[in-house]
């Protein structure tokens, strides 16, 4: 069994789904006050709007594109004690089109971190293993403070300056490889970006390309650590069937994104959620490097008690022989370490 001390994830991490009135809007319901808050249109051809409270409202930054750091006094204006605030910008408040928001708590807009070689900002919360991390590039090969206290599973960097790509590590990957959030591309393998080392329970390396660590240039990174019962980053490989490969977390899926890392196909950042999903199979999805629509298209998946299931042979989630890495967070545990020890119920 999987205890786990977070007995009510959506504490940590939620889903909200709202419908833009083009007017300034409150978006109530979160459980929390979040600060880093993705959204993205399910019903228009719109970007991923991402947000945060260390690089301050008003400035976003879009997953599917290599775009620099956008200011735009109507898009989110305010992070609120159970949700946040928007304005009439029809990226995130488009009048009568539906839209999906995902919903991180940190720790506000942070605090100065000195234990690397380069000075950070960091927003913290090291109960859900999630941190946001701000620096100024250098140009050279350093380290930057995360401040988990435990070793990031996945990392999510951006130059906000400059047109460069998302960068991610992932821990299936390692530090030598990397793979790009706004592209379909497999992963890639280079000593600039992470600098071939793996990160510490403090610190994270980056090597000296301008995408990571550009000289003079403002970066983020969105830092998590894996967290029994609450959080998973893994990996998995595809068979090709129906009867698909089971992936296990040890908790109920609320929200899973996952991505081919093989070369040979192309594949985009295929998302799914429990609240656009309700029941299973899940076949909603959301793409992080594309602007496209919400589709629902032979990318079934089974939301169970203790992981997940491909339930089908798409090529996105489940082509076989094909190596998937993964990133997931809890509904539910499958066993809380509070209180009675009730084990979580399947769909």
């Amino acid at each position: 069994m999987a205890y786990s001390t977070i007995s009510k994830p959506s504490l940590h991490f939620n889903t909200k789904l709202y419908t833009g009135t083009g007017s300034e809007l409150a978006i109530t319901g979160v459980g929390f006050q979040p600060d880093f808050v993705w959204t993205k249109s399910r019903s228009n051809t719109l970007n991923h709007n991402l947000y945060d409270a260390v690089r301050g409202v008003t400035k976003g930054l879009k997953s599917n594109t290599s775009d620099a750091e956008f200011t735009e006094a109507q898009s989110l204006k305010s992070f609120d004690s159970g949700g946040f605030t928007i304005g009439t910008d029809s990226h995130i408040n488009t009048s009568s089109a539906t839209f999906a928001s995902w919903n991180w708590k940190a720790n506000g807009a942070g605090s100065a971190d000195t234990n690397g070689t380069i000075n950070s900002t960091v927003s913290v919360n090291t109960t859900s293993g999630f941190s946001i991390v701000k620096w100024t590039g250098t140009g050279s090969a350093g380290t930057i403070g995360h401040g988990l206290g435990v070793k990031p599973a996945m990392i999510i960097s951006k130059n906000r300056d400059e047109v460069q790509n998302w960068f991610c590590y992932h821990t299936s990957l390692g530090a030598t490889k990397y793979i790009r959030l706004n592209i379909t591309n497999a992963s890639g393998t280079s000593s600039a970006i992470w600098n071939d080392t793996e990160p510490t329970t403090s610190l994270f390396s980056v090597g000296n390309d301008t995408a990571v660590n550009g000289s003079g240039d403002a970066m983020i990174a969105y830092c998590f650590a894996e967290k029994k019962g609450y959080s998973k980053f893994g990996s998995y490989t595809g068979n090709d069937n129906a009867d698909g490969t089971f992936v296990y977390t040890g908790f109920k899926p609320a929200w899973i994104i996952r991505k081919n890392i093989d070369g040979g196909v192309t594949e985009s950042w295929f998302m799914e959620d429990n609240k656009r999903n309700t029941f299973n199979p899940a076949n909603e999805w959301l793409a992080a490097d594309q602007n496209s629509a919400e589709g629902a298209n032979n990318f079934d998946t089974d939301f169970l008690s203790n992981g997940f299931k491909m339930r089908s042979n798409n090529h996105g989630t489940n082509k076989g022989s094909t190596n998937y890495i993964y990133m997931a967070f809890a509904e539910e545990p499958l066993v809380a370490n509070v209180g009675a020890s009730i084990p979580a119920t399947a769909r």
